[in-house]
């Protein structure tokens, strides 16, 4: 199919759902800028390795850089969001499914960024489409139970992984250094967190920017009378768009994830930033490599975890964990709801 901007543009026009749909995507990226790609710089920008400014543009261009590389996953990613639910072959009540998720998305991170809280907008994006279709079967019957457990599998795998790699990189960092003059490792670390944290802005792009890439292709597909988006080259052109859209919700909103997620949560040195920002990019390598699908959130937050705990676990305000988790647990009924009640709404319009 062809997937030129001009082609894209004129489906729009033709296909009013699917012209909402489009717009939606581009919201959640642009919250999705807010609430998680900052995790990507946060621990960099509270440790004064880089300014905020500096940061965001390199968050924006490695995240790019990750969309392009693992272009390849893209329609595997999409259809694997799209497998969680079953529609019958019906494509009306696929896209319907698709916008009612999408809105649950911005809803329930708006909501979580007003209170400085990262979410996942990956798994918000499962919960909605699990209630739309709910609300378009009357029950329980298009429910994918098989994928809902790799999807429950990925939860635990990012948070275990995390907070573990976390804990291990910073205790071996620790034992090397410790006899080591301060100055020179603090000026090793502060280009080491930046390296890092490049890189874990690549794997952010990598593992999220392009699943919603992967929706926006699907939206069109389905539009078109199609269910599978294999064998497809993802164009240069929506690659950007990505990667602007998120870049701007970031400089707009993402300081306050920053704060919340490098400063309230742990007190962070140098080599504790390099340490969380080395254990998050190797574990959500090791799940893009094997294709388990895990949150880029998650897994940042607890690896960062992870490294206050070598200190001691009084390092770590729980009462910040705390609110995480309950709006992580809270994320699969919430925007479950959300997307119940927008299925309704849209049946009724469309």
């Amino acid at each position: 199919m062809d997937l030129s901007f001009s082609f894209f543009l004129s489906q729009i026009f033709q296909h009013p759902i699917l012209g909402v749909s489009v717009l939606l995507t581009i919201g959640v990226i642009f919250v999705n800028g807010w609430t998680d790609a900052p995790n990507a710089i946060a621990t960099c920008v509270t440790t004064r390795c880089l300014d905020a400014n500096p940061a965001i543009l390199m968050a924006a261009i490695f995240n790019f850089l990750g969309v392009f590389v693992m272009t390849m996953l893209n329609s595997t990613v999409a259809m694997t969001i799209k497998n969680m639910v079953n529609f019958d072959g019906n494509n009306s009540e696929a896209m319907i499914a698709l916008c009612a998720a999408l809105f649950a998305i911005v809803v329930w991170a708006v909501a979580a960024w007003y209170f400085g809280i990262p979410t996942s907008e990956s798994h918000a994006l499962i919960a909605g489409l699990s209630g739309a279709a709910i609300a378009l079967h009357g029950g329980l019957a298009g429910i994918n139970g098989k994928e809902w457990i790799k999807v429950l599998y990925g939860l635990i795998l990012s948070a275990v992984l995390g907070f573990l790699l976390g804990w291990i990189v910073c205790k071996i960092t620790t034992i090397i250094c410790h006899n080591l003059d301060r100055t020179k490792t603090d000026t090793f670390f502060r280009y080491g967190q930046i390296a890092s944290a490049a890189m874990t802005a690549f794997m952010h792009g990598a593992q999220d920017g392009q699943k919603f890439m992967g929706v926006l292709i699907l939206g069109l597909f389905l539009m078109n009378g199609q269910d599978s988006t294999g064998n497809i080259d993802l164009p240069v052109w929506m690659m950007l768009l990505c990667s602007i859209v998120m870049g701007i919700g970031t400089s707009i909103g993402g300081k306050k994830i920053i704060k919340s997620v490098g400063m309230d949560m742990v007190k962070l040195e140098k080599y504790q930033g390099f340490s969380a920002d080395v254990a998050a990019s190797f574990c959500l390598l090791l799940s893009s490599l094997f294709g388990i699908p895990v949150s880029t959130t998650h897994t940042k937050t607890t690896a960062i975890m992870g490294v206050g705990a070598v200190k001691r676990l009084s390092a770590i305000n729980f009462k910040v964990v705390k609110e995480m988790v309950l709006t992580w647990v809270l994320t699969f009924p919430g925007c479950g709801l959300i997307g119940f009640l927008m299925a309704k709404l849209f049946m009724w319009i469309f």
